[in-house]
């Protein structure tokens, strides 16, 4: 069968407006915002509009062993979206509805395709949010969020995708379409599939619908920059707000590169000359309440040398959100090369894994800058480059490896909210074991055995048994 006859058998299915063959448009679904990986041009891009035609894509794909690679926005850190073995690459930029709205059960029932920054939207008129926040939330999809176990700005607080995942509906490898969960608060029915899917990076099956949990917007919230001479103080005032029983629901940090390449980038009034500042959220349903943790916030700050400034305006504090999402782009501007990672660690070690990732940036002569999420102890430590300077590259490999070990060597983990897709995949089996690899392979191959979906992300294949054995 040609490739013309398949590319007539999809658009069978979803229209001829809906599948794309030419070059120039594959090659636009051959990357994501991964830096430093293999990238390759699908065979194929197919846009579905329900689950229906999602499984008749299966179907076809299965019969002829043709890989498929599910995408959202391509926002995704870990090359989990780029289509290694040509394939299919299913979009879901057709299937972005809001399902429902259900205010009276805290709910939202949504596409894949939905994007974030949307969904809260419309649930705001409800006095509702969706709290999970990452970086990219004007363009980071449903789908995708749920399928990497998104985290984000407000993690420390309200946690992280899968705390908000009730149901959904997938498509199988062998094509069936399966639903779990809904609308109930407690659902302890068969297995968790909920949980199994929520960061399963599109390897076991494909998101075509999900029910999340929303919650009640908070009313009052105190919103506070603190700048520091040291790291080790910054580092220290994130464990002193948590030794305080306050649970921020933002708390931030920016490294003197980041500061200086964020203001650099979008003047955004933030202090040249401090090597560290954190940027703090507190907030809640009553304002006294509001008050007295950002008063705990505002002595734990000046008990550790911090000067601190408060926003006094919702102008004031969207300008201060602004510079911790212009954190990545600024870095970025710089060269034409950035590796974001997020190594993650316990709180208790969140000023020794910054000071290491500063030494680590040093040993290796890189220019080096850290941010993320420092009151659940995600760092996002980010190495700027030239891709063209191979000797550089293998320095970038050196410091990202011993990133990754140092995290671990804290008790920590190599992905806090990225993923592991292509990028982090070798380094798995020193976090979870070869038991563990060998339980996810197992997993794997139950739910696809053909190894169609999202093939060569997060379960590192089986070593071939060596000659004799």
């Amino acid at each position: 069968m040609s490739d013309q006859a398949f590319a007539t058998q999809l658009e069978a299915i979803v229209g001829a407006g809906n599948v794309r063959t030419r070059k120039v448009d594959l090659v636009t679904y051959s990357y994501d915002a991964t830096a430093d990986v293999p990238r390759r041009i699908p065979d194929v891009v197919v846009r579905p509009a329900n689950t229906g035609e999602i499984q008749a894509i299966v179907n076809l794909a299965r019969a002829r062993g043709i890989a498929i690679y599910p995408r959202g926005a391509g926002t995704n850190l870990s090359g989990g979206a780029i289509p290694l073995a040509g394939g299919i690459v299913l979009s879901f930029q057709r299937m972005n509805r809001i399902l429902e709205v259900d205010a009276e059960n805290l709910t939202a029932t949504v596409q894949p395709g939905v994007v974030i920054e949307e969904l809260n939207n419309a649930v705001a008129p409800h006095g509702l949010i969706y709290p999970p926040d990452p970086g990219t939330v004007k363009t980071a999809t449903m789908g995708g969020s749920v399928a990497e176990n998104s985290g984000g700005l407000r993690g420390l607080k309200y946690g992280v995708t899968k705390h908000y995942v009730m149901g959904m509906e997938v498509v199988l490898a062998n094509g069936d379409k399966v639903r779990f969960g809904g609308k109930t608060v407690k659902n302890v029915t068969a297995y968790d599939f909920a949980s199994l899917f929520t960061g399963s990076e599109g390897t076991l099956g494909i998101i075509a619908e999900i029910t999340v949990k929303l919650i009640p917007a908070p009313k009052f919230r105190r919103t506070m920059m603190a700048t520091y001479a040291t790291i080790e103080d910054a580092g220290n005032t994130v464990a002193g707000i948590i030794r305080a029983q306050v649970i921020p629901a933002t708390l931030e940090i920016l490294d003197r590169k980041t500061i200086e390449t964020v203001e650099a980038y979008a003047h955004v009034g933030l202090p040249l000359g401090a090597e560290a500042l954190l940027l703090i959220e507190v907030d809640g349903m009553a304002e006294t309440v509001v008050e007295c943790e950002a008063d705990a916030v505002i002595r734990t700050v000046a008990e550790h040398h911090g000067e601190l400034r408060l926003a006094k305006s919702g102008a004031e504090r969207d300008q201060l959100w602004a510079a911790r999402r212009a954190a990545l782009p600024a870095l970025a501007s710089l060269n034409n090369t950035v590796i974001l990672e997020d190594a993650t660690v316990p709180r208790s070690h969140i000023t020794g894994m910054l000071l290491a990732c500063a030494e680590i940036g040093r040993k290796y002569d890189l220019v080096l800058g850290t941010f993320g999420h420092a009151g659940d102890g995600n760092l996002h430590p980010t190495i700027v480059a030239d891709r063209h300077n191979a000797e550089e590259m293998a320095r970038v490999h050196r410091a990202v490896e011993e990133i990754f070990q140092t995290a671990l060597q804290f008790g920590g983990t190599l992905s806090g909210e990225h993923g592991i897709g292509i990028a982090k995949m070798r380094f798995l089996g020193g976090e979870i074991g070869e038991s563990g690899l060998n339980l996810m392979r197992s997993i794997k191959d139950a739910l696809d055995p053909w190894h169609l979906l999202n093939p060569g992300k997060l379960v590192p294949a089986r070593e071939a048994p060596h000659e004799g054995r």
